[in-house]
């Protein structure tokens, strides 16, 4: 990985998901933007925030896609990640920082 590039796996959700209350939202239906969590598998030199292993949260609308060895990975500025889920951060931390 070079300067400040990120490479993720993409967390893969089945087409329908649930609602905080049960309700089944298909696949197909609607909904407005919507970011997503894949987790860091490689960090350039440059990278300061985040380290292998880490959660990270970015927009899939404003992403690179690159095929390794028959996987699907996501490639990344630093910049352009939202939230960071981390297990070094302390207990009584909520686990996420920007």
């Amino acid at each position: 990985m070079l300067h400040d590039r990120v490479l993720v796996s993409l967390e893969r959700e089945g087409g329908d998901r649930r609602s905080g209350g049960g309700i089944l939202i298909p696949a197909t239906a609607s909904v407005g933007k919507r970011l997503s969590w894949a987790e860091v598998v490689a960090a350039g030199p440059a990278v300061r925030q985040v380290q292998v292993g880490d959660s990270v949260l970015f927009d899939p609308e404003e992403r690179s896609e690159v095929e390794l060895h028959g996987k699907d990975y996501v490639l990344l500025r630093e910049r352009d990640l939202h939230a960071v889920a981390a297990r070094r951060v302390e207990d009584e931390g909520t686990g996420l920082y920007l």
